[in-house]
This record gives structure tokens, C-alpha cells and sequence, in this order.
């Protein structure tokens, strides 16, 4: 994939990752390593719900998924392998290919798995943050 092609991905999936509510990107590895975050009432205990990064000239998006649906999503998908650096029980890395309205797909649940771990009044805060910015959480 031309170098190109790779800023412009690299692009449209950081604004994938941008535009759910609340979302703001970090880079405590490195400006080569886009953290994707959401935080509650306390910015800095935000939590990570995707890592961007080039790998051997690879573009690879993060995402958290329940296990049991990250086994499944690997089985079907060449796209989706287990998480590059993380957990593997708990991480998903993909690959370029995948349909633009899949990969918001699992963003989304990525993020959505995020908020439901944090506490209850965090989880709050964002949805009330959202409403206030009339933006959609469901």
C-alpha cells in the first residue's frame, strides 16, 4: 500500500475513532501510536478504547471486544487477528479491508465496552456531557 494510501486510511479511521462522543485522542507512546480515549469526570483517568499504529508498514486500529466475540470475529475476518501488544483475550487488532461501516461498527463497541467498565457516576458524566452537546450515545 502506497504511503498515501496509508495517511489516508490512517485518517479516515482516527475519525472514526473521533467522532463518537467524548472522544479525544492521545499519544502518551508517541507521536506513532494515536491513543483513543474516553473519560468520565476525571480526564485523567480516561480510559482506552483504541490504539492506533503503523507496524512494518502496516496500518493496525486496536480495539477492545468481549472474548468470546473476538474469537468469532477472527474466524471470519482475515482482517481481525488477535491484539497486536495487548491482551488477547480482550483486544482485536484490524487490518485494512474491512467495510467502513463495519470497522464503526466495532469502534463503537469497543468505546461502548469502555464506558460500561467505568463507575456508574463516570458513565453518567458522559451521558450527561452528550446530552448537553446533543449528540447521540445509543
Amino acid at each position: 500500500m502506497p504511503d498515501d494510501s496509508l495517511g489516508v486510511l490512517h485518517e479516515r479511521w482516527r475519525a472514526l475513532c473521533l467522532e463518537l462522543p467524548g472522544a479525544f485522542e492521545d499519544f502518551p507512546f508517541g507521536e506513532g501510536s494515536a491513543v483513543f480515549k474516553i473519560a468520565g469526570r476525571d480526564r485523567a483517568k480516561a480510559k482506552m478504547f483504541g490504539l492506533l499504529m503503523e507496524r512494518d508498514g502496516q496500518l493496525l486500529l486496536n480495539l477492545k471486544c468481549e472474548p468470546a466475540i473476538a474469537d468469532q470475529l477472527r474466524n471470519e475476518y482475515e482482517q481481525i487477528i488477535p491484539g497486536y501488544h495487548m491482551s488477547k483475550k480482550h483486544w482485536n487488532s484490524l487490518l485494512p479491508g474491512l467495510e467502513t461501516e463495519h470497522m464503526r461498527e466495532l469502534i463503537e463497541d469497543s468505546y461502548d465496552l469502555v464506558i460500561e467498565g467505568m463507575p456508574r457516576r463516570d458513565q453518567e458524566f458522559v451521558r450527561f456531557q452528550t446530552k448537553i452537546s446533543g449528540e447521540s450515545l445509543d
